[in-house]
This record gives structure tokens, sequence and C-alpha cells, in this order.
């Protein structure tokens, strides 16, 4: 039997059953989302999928721009987090992989359907920015970090976390195979020695290598 849920106002944090239902809501939407596309996005599906009544979407996103906005916006940072344990290739290693895992999942698919549809849409264009800029920006104080402590010559990070995360995108959006440990691992010793070795070649300082017995400190 589907759950239903009582209204809330907008100013509540919905907690308990509530907080579940809508988690359930958003995760078919973006499920749906994925599959479909925005345009194939209908209230009974997601209610359907998410085995609550009809009703209960459409009190709480009677707008199915906010539903969009919100079932992508759920997709936070956490979902692929980028550690500092003051080895940058292990920490690497370990983004790239749970990347490929989030942007294969139903809600980085639906981030990947939503693009195209965002250029039209303002509110949806600032969603999809916000997942991306949220997502960047760990990526890049993390090599900024790596700059300052000598691990990497200067360079410039954008282009550096393009670098890195690109094989990734091209992995999950032709489906042909899964992005593996091993992929990741092969992207990042790839990307990072090209970098090194270009920036000797450069002029610029090599990366500091940590002395014998030294440890390394996030």
């Amino acid at each position: 039997m589907a759950e239903d849920e009582p209204t809330r106002g907008p100013a509540r944090r919905p907690g308990g059953r509530t907080a579940r239902v809508r988690h359930r809501i958003l995760e078919a939407a973006a499920a749906l989302i994925a599959r479909e596309g925005i345009g194939g996005l209908r209230y009974e599906q997601v209610a359907e999928l998410a085995q609550v009544n009809k009703m209960s979407v459409y009190r709480n996103w009677p707008d199915r721009t906010t539903l969009v906005a919100d079932a992508l916006t759920t997709f936070g940072t956490d979902a692929a987090p980028l550690h500092d344990s003051g080895d940058l290739d292990a920490d690497l290693v370990d983004f790239l992989e749970a990347l490929a895992a989030t942007t294969a999942s139903p809600q980085g698919r639906a981030l990947l359907s939503v693009v195209a549809s965002a250029r039209e849409n303002p509110e949806l264009r600032a969603v999809v920015d916000e997942v991306s800029d949220r997502r960047r920006a760990i990526l890049h104080d993390r090599l900024r970090t790596a700059v300052e402590r000598g691990e990497l010559p200067a360079i410039d990070v954008f282009f550096l976390g393009a670098m890195l995360t690109g094989p990734v995108q091209q992995f999950v959006t032709r489906g042909e195979r899964a992005f593996t440990r091993a992929d990741a691992q092969r992207v990042s010793a790839i990307v990072l020695a090209g970098v090194r070795a270009t920036a000797v070649h450069d002029g610029a300082p090599a990366a500091r290598e940590p002395d014998a017995g030294e440890t390394r400190h996030p």
C-alpha cells in the first residue's frame, strides 16, 4: 500500500517518515530522468516507483522544474568525496573511482540528461552549475594544496582537473564497460606523470619528492 505524508511548511526541515518518503520520491525522480529524460518525467510514474501516493508528489513539488532541481541538488559533493591523506596519487585514484560510480548512478545519469535541457531553462542551468561547481571546487582545492606542498609543479588546476575527470565522463557516457579502479590508477598516473615531466621541460621546478623516512601529513 502506498505511503503518504503530512503537508509540511517550507520553513520546517522534514524528518523521520516524511524525510524517508521525500528521499524515495527524489530518488525515483532521478531514476526516471536518467531513463526517460525531463520530457518523459511523469508524476504518476514517480509515485509508483517511490511507492507513495501521487498527492505526496504534487503537494511537495507542484512545479516539475522544482522536482527536477531538488532531485539533482541532493546529488551532493559527498557522492564523490576527495580526501586529503597526504598522498595525492592515492587520493586521486579514490576520487576518480568514486566519481565514476556516482556519475553512472541514477542521479549522475539524470544530471547528464538535464545538461542539454538546462540550456533553455535558467533554473535548471543554475542547479547543474551548482552541482558541477561544487565537485570541481573540491578537486581544485586538493590540487592547489598539492602545488603548495610541492607534490605538483605550478599548474592551472582547472586544466588539470579536466584532464583527470575527462576520461571518467567519456567512459560513463559511452557505456561500453565500467570504469574500474585500475582505470583510475592509470589515468592518475599518466596525467600526473605528464604534468611533472612537462613542467621540468618547460623550466618549472619539479615536484618535491619526500625525503627518505619523511612522513607525509595532510
